[in-house]
């Protein structure tokens, strides 16, 4: 019996292939997953039914692709009403917005397209089924796409349901074994039931994510974890959501080494729909600091577009990534306060993660300030509130970075002063948050004179008959002497074992950090060498000046390319011309001896 198609069945192919599926492959996931849903619909109603299967049987002589399950089946009536009209109710109103383009119109579940996706390969698609109700008859619907379709009682057939691709000329290599494998196991992996292909059972294991995390090892955890991700290496730690209210969500995300070539702009968190996997890229579904994460997310609430592409963007996605936000800092905390050494020696891959979320999501903040821990100068860890209930500033933190300042750090270990350590470009931005929740002030030690390293018992301020002091006039030889575009000022530093520093403003140089981080753009800085007129060698330069002062101008130069030197700030050109000048005054010097 041949029938017009109860709708403008002609404007369906073309907005099939031209809008909803980006891939042709999708339509194996399409019809494998209808395959599923009508098993799990009989599961409800017939606790009695088992030995469930699918199967994928590929003819090549016959350019046919099967797809063949044991699931409900479809009466007469019910291929009509689902096959033949194609929707429910209301589908021309579906195709007029569809075909808008208008992305808040493309809503999965509506409408019961999967099916017509075999239309993109297709030149004609045979379906043979039969009810679960036996006394329905079995039925033979046929159509090649177009508004007329046939559709008739046929001879019985087993329960379920049977679908026949005549697949066309140009698309033949969807009849490709190995590559319907591929595409089967991409999207169908973790499916309920098993999948055969030909004869060969392809799909044998359950998402891990479905297990109780108590009842599940590390072992388990980290062969999912390579199953996921065969060639990367095995993961820190890991979090397991299992989540029923207010919306069911489950999955596990892994904690990466992040190593020198780690890709921090690719997403790696596979989303998946009823364990129908749905993208590679669930960076909408997490909250942006996040996304280095690993893993796999599964959710029958996550809206997506019509096609099970991507994600339809809601308010309820907001909601899951603040849920996900909230879980992975109750994993954090906890593992802090129970296992600190462990949490530490997670760190170096876990910082940047953390520190981003802090600057990203305020309320993360409100938690990860209990485990947010910075190194200090007796490789001790400490979180900021620790540093400040045990420092006599209360409203001032002192820190360096790892590899700079390190010559100045006696001057502040010996006066019993905390200094920290930080990274020089992410908590650069991190300080600036935390100054403003703490109502409190970081100082890098070489960007500023604290009073507490100075000794004014020793100071050269005392001024002479011209009103000037003896420390202002070694300042200005120094500066002289330098030629170089920089402020000299002379202290008397409460260790005599520094000759100088360089010190840079801290608001200039956080600026420069940033820039040089963000933008790899290095900002010039104004720089003032700091002279310790505590110290001898600064001592016996300027009493040579009046004998030697060739001499002493240039062993100037040496102190401040030394200080540059011992702060890493003197430019590689400028060594050879440092090295050349050190060895001629050594030599003067040791003439002088003679």
């Amino acid at each position: 019996m041949e029938k017009d198609l109860a709708i403008h069945s002609e404007n369906i192919l073309p907005i099939i292939k031209k809008w909803l599926y980006s891939e042709k492959d999708i339509f194996i996931r399409e019809l494998v997953s209808n395959s599923s849903d009508a098993i799990s619909k009989l599961k409800i109603i017939d606790s009695k039914a088992k030995d469930f299967r699918i199967d994928i049987k590929i003819d090549k002589k016959e350019n046919t692709l099967t797809i063949i399950d044991n699931g409900m089946g479809m009466s007469f009536d019910e291929v009509e009403k689902y096959i033949s009209q194609i929707a429910f109710s209301g589908a021309e109103d579906f195709l007029k917005k569809y075909e808008s383009g208008d992305q808040k119109d493309q809503i999965i579940g509506h409408f019961g397209l999967g099916f017509y996706s075999s239309f993109m390969v297709s030149e004609k698609v045979q379906i043979k089924t039969q009810s679960h109700n036996k006394k329905e008859d079995s039925v033979l619907w046929t159509s090649d796409g177009s508004s007329k379709y046939t559709i008739e009682k046929t001879d019985k057939v087993n329960r379920g349901c049977e679908i026949k691709l005549f697949i066309e000329k140009d698309n033949l290599d969807a009849l490709d074994e190995e590559k319907v494998k591929t595409i089967l196991l991409k999207y169908c992996q973790f499916f309920s039931y098993p999948i055969y292909l030909n004869d060969k059972h392809i799909n044998n294991k359950d998402p891990l994510w479905l297990q109780n995390p108590s009842d599940t090892s590390d072992k388990e955890y980290l062969e999912f974890h390579k199953d996921l991700y065969p060639f990367d290496p095995d993961p820190i730690f890991w979090i397991h959501l299992n989540v029923d209210y207010p919306f069911n969500l489950k999955g596990i995300l892994y904690f990466p080494k992040i190593t020198s070539n780690f890709d921090t702009n690719k997403n790696y968190v596979k989303l998946f729909s009823n364990r129908v996997f749905v993208s590679e890229n669930a960076k909408d579904i997490l909250p942006k600091f996040l996304t280095m994460l690993k893993g796999a997310i599964d959710s029958p609430d996550i809206p997506l577009n019509v096609s099970r592409s991507y994600l339809q963007v809601d308010s309820n996605i907001k909601k899951l990534s603040n849920h996900i936000s909230k879980k992975i800092q109750d994993k954090l905390s906890n593992l802090y306060k129970l296992d600190k050494d462990k949490f530490i020696s997670y760190w170096p891959d876990i910082e940047v993660i953390i520190k981003l979320g802090i600057l990203d999501d305020e309320k993360f903040y409100e938690k990860a300030k209990e485990f947010l821990i910075f190194e200090n100068h007796k490789k001790e860890w400490t979180t900021i509130e620790e540093y400040i209930e045990r420092s006599d500033k209360k409203d001032k933190i002192f820190y360096s970075s790892k590899d700079k300042s390190t010559h100045l750090l006696d001057l502040y270990t010996q006066k019993n002063i905390e200094v920290l350590y930080l990274n020089q470009y992410i908590d650069t931005a991190i300080i600036s948050y935390l100054e403003q929740k703490l109502n409190v002030k970081f100082t890098r030690i070489d960007s500023s004179i604290d009073s507490s390293i100075l000794d004014t018992s020793k100071d050269k301020n005392v001024l002479d008959k011209e009103g000037r002091s003896l420390s202002s006039k070694i300042s200005d030889f120094f500066k002289d002497s330098i030629e170089a575009d920089l402020e000299v000022e002379s202290k008397s530093l409460s260790s005599s074992d520094i000759s100088s520093f360089i010190m840079v403003n801290e608001e200039e140089r956080r600026l420069k950090d940033y820039m040089q981080f963000t933008q790899n753009t290095n900002l010039p800085s104004k720089s003032t060498l700091v002279i310790n007129t505590n110290n001898k060698l600064i001592d016996k330069i300027y009493s040579l000046h009046q004998n030697k002062p060739k001499l002493a101008k240039s062993l100037a130069k040496d102190v401040y390319d030394t200080a540059l030197l011992s702060q890493k700030e003197l430019k590689p050109e400028d060594f050879s011309t440092y090295i050349s000048r050190s060895t001629k005054n050594l030599e003067e010097l040791l003439d002088l001896i003679k």
